[in-house]
């Protein structure tokens, strides 16, 4: 069993955790939430198609994926870890998924061996990580390498298409006008929120993210929950990749390219810190929501491609540097 955590409450780890930091968590929240609205008041006026539900629809359904491993993400950050792999895992995922049900293997077995595959991967990266003692970096950097060479091996580098009509039903449904796909990951984006806030086991990765030595001396496991926070990070990615599946009717193998750096600038702008130690799920949301809104302003306003990547990269440097210009206030 887990030792309990109020021992730490008298030390300087806890008092990290304190009204400051909360206070600049919930600031760092209503001021993504008061950008996203003013992005979108003036593209309504720049763009009449902004708003139209069209539009609207899509823009959401593209966020499911980031928003959905947006969520593991922020539990690794928060742990003091982080990881590059999950667009290859989502790429590999999709296709795995794909290629079991074209070998006849039912659609439930093969959601639930693909998730399966998510869960190993997570734990092999935190058994590199905690047990060998290799650098995140290093470590997800070679499995974001070997997922993607994988999926692109089974697939020969192609789609993988003629999927069971019933596997789509998820990516193409809605109820009462709301895509499914968008209700999952409200559910999971929710779900996540409330459990990183008030769940005594996943609120352990504040303690290991602030003072890794002092969680350990008050009895947390270090390695375990941060080897549960990459196994969760993998599984949720193998869930976009499935979902994301379902949505095109097909499992590609080039899919989630830099998903991986969307899903940190969003995780970063909501006020997680590379560093571990603070960040929220909500914040990771609207970080997702305001990544996402810049993009589609940039579409709508014809603007290549290859610019918002460009752009992204350019909101993630430019979120690290006011959260270190913050803590240094703060400090």
């Amino acid at each position: 069993m887990t030792a309990p955590l109020h021992p730490i409450r008298d030390t300087r780890l806890a008092a990290s955790l304190k009204n400051p930091l909360r206070s600049l968590a919930k600031a760092r929240e209503l001021a993504l939430l008061l950008l996203i609205v003013a992005i979108m008041i003036v593209m309504s006026v720049i763009s009449p198609n902004f708003l139209t539900p069209a539009n609207f629809r899509a823009f959401t359904i593209g966020l499911a994926p980031t928003a959905i491993i947006s969520v593991g993400m922020t539990v690794l950050l928060v742990s003091g870890g982080f990881d590059l792999s999950v667009g290859s895992v989502l790429a590999l995922s999709g296709t795995v998924a794909a290629m079991l049900m074209l070998h006849g293997v039912p659609i439930s077995v093969a959601v639930l061996l693909t998730l399966v595959l998510g869960v190993a991967v997570g734990i092999a990266n935190g058994w590199l990580v905690t047990k060998v003692g290799v650098n995140p970096l290093v470590a997800t950097l070679g499995t974001m390498s070997v997922a993607r060479g994988a999926a692109l091996v089974l697939t020969d580098g192609f789609s993988i298409s003629g999927l069971p009509d019933a596997f789509g039903y998820v990516g193409s449904a809605s109820v009462s006008g709301v895509p499914m796909i968008v209700l999952i990951m409200l559910v999971v984006v929710a779900i996540g929120d409330v459990a990183l806030r008030h769940s005594r086991y996943l609120r352990q990765v504040y303690y290991i993210g602030a003072n890794e030595n002092a969680a350990k001396l008050s009895g947390i496991f270090v390695d375990r929950v941060r080897t549960v926070a990459y196994a969760l990070t993998s599984v949720l990615a193998a869930l976009s990749g499935i979902l994301l599946a379902s949505r095109l009717d097909a499992g590609t193998p080039t899919a989630g390219n830099a998903l991986e750096l969307q899903v940190l600038a969003a995780a970063v702008i909501g006020g997680a810190r590379l560093g571990g130690g603070a960040g929220t799920v909500l914040g990771a949301f609207l970080g997702v929501v305001f990544v996402g809104l810049i993009n589609n302003a940039m579409t709508m306003l014809q603007v290549s491609a290859l610019w918002q990547m460009v752009v992204t990269g350019v909101i993630l440097v430019a979120a690290v540097a006011l959260d270190r210009v913050l803590q240094r206030r703060a400090a």
